[in-house]
């Protein structure tokens, strides 16, 4: 009987011939996206923290060890979706942290503008139903809502985060939780967890189109692990004990895994961040409570895999999952912020949150992990989230899912987050637009595919010569080949010009700016080029995220509140307000 069946099949084609000849249905796409993990936060990448549905992704996929980004959200967000740079679609920074001298510059409106297209729409108009769940933060007027950007169904946070166990802020930058379904103001169920719901709300929408056999594009953006750092109880305490010896600790842990899975070379050194506390230093009583931070911060972690795993299961059980292609990323580096440092939002945590021990994740409970955790989170990389150093900007890419692709590779070319749009359009068969959208030209793609080094035809992403640039809130960088021309701003960095091969150097230890001097002014030319074309504006002198954010609290939230019910109370915090201005000026003239 067996040989048979080629005869069988070839009569059945010769019978049904339309159907037999019929185009394969187009792949399903779904893109996950991390926010505020950094390099080693993924076990694929050297975590201790429990991914299993992530690591089996890169089983059967490509992990890129040297894939960038931006350093915070929005910004890279705004690229992911169209393939143009930020400073040119719209978001040249986020409107939290934007000066007031930039905002309404071209390039800086802080959400999507009309010339650059997302993917979205590219697959929606070539017959793909196109979902988006979970955060946003590209717009929150009528406008720049997703379902005005190429989404069919959508279930958004608008915001940069909230939190995950009720419909309430993480900050006051807002007034309240800025939910919306299918571009109007939506609200939360009781039950409701962050990365439980953005699954749930995904699996939704793919089942009620199910039926016609249309192809989707499903965009989940989860809240994990954005401040509030929060997630359930019992995954919680299966870390318990688990980072009792510290952050070096564990940063020299993960960077010793990261060498043995093949992520980067043996011999490249890393630093200690000036940012990481003496770990010996702390009482008894300090350590616990600093572990239990990073305890909260992987049961978040290890909570999304979980749901991820849900949604890879319910894949399966449709019969899709075998014709789903897979993209996981971070939006950006681990955050080194502790919101109780800032004033502003001290006074406000202290009346709308609790931090003691035994509340760090629950509802009501507010939790981050600080600088010297974010340094392991980053591990081994310099940097976190907010400034150019690799920490802030290399995070984990895994893609699987791709026909022919090359099981359970890792590619350590440099690849962009730009490059990701490019790649999507070429697993659904789609052309790229060169430039022009229903008549009207438009902001071209600036990336290149992924699929010759997903298909292990190519070892390279991009040529050799090819300058990359970078900038976001003054710190700023440019790739070209193996190499990098960074600076940060304070405290950061020094504000000066540094040259690394992140190739065999990805901690940004040895600076070759003496040993290679043409290269190193070759390329701060390629910078200054790069600022021209894309319009990066200079920072304002003294500029700072944390006081920035300040200010659009006051102005946006605080404010408002104050003058609303009590005038004579506003008077008197302006002026406060004006003398803390001038005080934080007059120090800066005097440093």
């Amino acid at each position: 009987m067996p040989p048979m069946k080629p005869l069988v099949l070839t009569l059945c084609c010769l019978a049904f011939a339309p159907q037999c000849l019929a185009t394969p249905k187009r792949p399903n796409i779904v893109v996950l996206v991390a926010d505020d993990w950094g390099y080693s936060d993924v076990g694929a990448f050297g975590s201790e923290i429990a991914t299993p549905n992530i690591d089996t992704l890169a089983r059967e996929g490509v992990r890129f060890a040297d894939f960038h980004v931006t350093a915070s959200c929005s910004p890279t967000r705004s690229m992911l979706l169209t393939g143009v740079d930020n400073h040119r679609n719209g978001v040249g920074n986020m409107p939290e942290t934007m000066p007031a001298e930039h905002l309404g510059k071209p390039g800086y409106s802080g959400v999507l503008n009309d010339n650059a297209i997302t993917v979205a729409s590219l697959l929606k108009d070539s017959g793909y139903h196109t979902y988006i769940t979970g955060k946003w933060h590209l717009g929150k007027t009528a406008d720049t809502l997703p379902n005005n950007r190429g989404f069919e169904r959508s279930f958004i946070q608008a915001d940069s985060g909230s939190d995950n166990w009720e419909e309430r802020p993480y900050a006051p930058l807002y007034d309240k939780a800025a939910w919306f379904e299918n571009g109007q103001p939506a609200h939360l169920p009781k039950d409701y967890y962050s990365s439980t719901f953005i699954v749930d709300k995904a699996m939704d929408y793919i089942a009620q189109d199910r039926a016609d056999g249309q192809p989707f594009f499903a965009y989940l953006g989860f809240q994990a692990n954005h401040i509030p750092v929060q997630a359930p109880k019992d995954i919680i305490d299966k870390y318990r004990g688990r980072y009792d010896q510290g952050w070096t600790a564990l940063r020299k842990a993960r960077r010793d895994r990261a060498v043995e899975l093949g992520l980067i070379p043996a011999e490249s050194a890393m630093l200690t961040m000036a940012s990481t506390a003496d770990w010996e230093a702390l009482d008894e009583h300090e350590k616990r409570y600093e572990a239990r931070r990073m305890e909260v911060y992987a049961g978040m972690a290890e909570t999304m895999d979980l749901e991820i795993g849900r949604l890879i299961a319910h894949l399966k059980d449709t019969g899709e999952y075998d014709n789903t292609v897979f993209v996981f990323l971070s939006d950006n580096g681990s955050e080194p912020t502790n919101p109780y440092d800032i004033l502003a939002l001290k006074l406000w945590l202290e009346v709308k949150y609790s931090r003691d021990i035994d509340r760090l994740g629950g509802k009501g409970g507010f939790s981050s992990i600080g600088p010297s955790w974010a340094s392991a989170a980053a591990a081994p990389l310099s940097g976190y989230k907010f400034f150019a150093g690799e920490g802030g900007l290399r995070t984990p890419l895994i893609v699987s899912g791709v026909p022919g692709i090359q099981a359970n590779q890792i590619s350590r070319t440099f690849a962009h987050v730009t490059d990701i749009v490019p790649t999507l359009l070429e697993v659904a068969g789609v052309q790229d637009p060169g430039g022009q959208y229903k008549g009207r030209t438009v902001e071209p793609l600036i990336g290149s595919s992924l699929m010759p080094v997903l298909h292990g035809r190519s070892e390279r992403v991009h040529p050799e010569d090819q300058a990359i640039g970078y900038e976001l809130s003054g710190s700023a960088a440019l790739f070209k080949g193996d190499y990098k021309l960074v600076k940060s701003l304070k405290p950061v960095g020094d504000e000066r010009w540094h040259l690394y091969n992140i190739a065999t150097d990805p901690g940004e230890v040895n600076d070759l700016q003496r040993q290679e001097p043409e290269r190193f002014l070759r390329m701060q030319a390629d910078y200054v080029e790069y600022a021209q074309v894309n319009g990066v504006l200079p920072m304002p002198a003294g500029y700072d995220y944390k006081r920035q954010g300040q200010l659009y609290a006051l102005q946006h939230v605080l404010i408002p509140k104050l003058k609303a019910a009590a005038p004579p109370v506003l008077a008197v915090l302006v002026l406060l307000i004006g003398v803390w201005v001038w005080r934080r000026r007059s120090r800066g003239e005097q440093s």
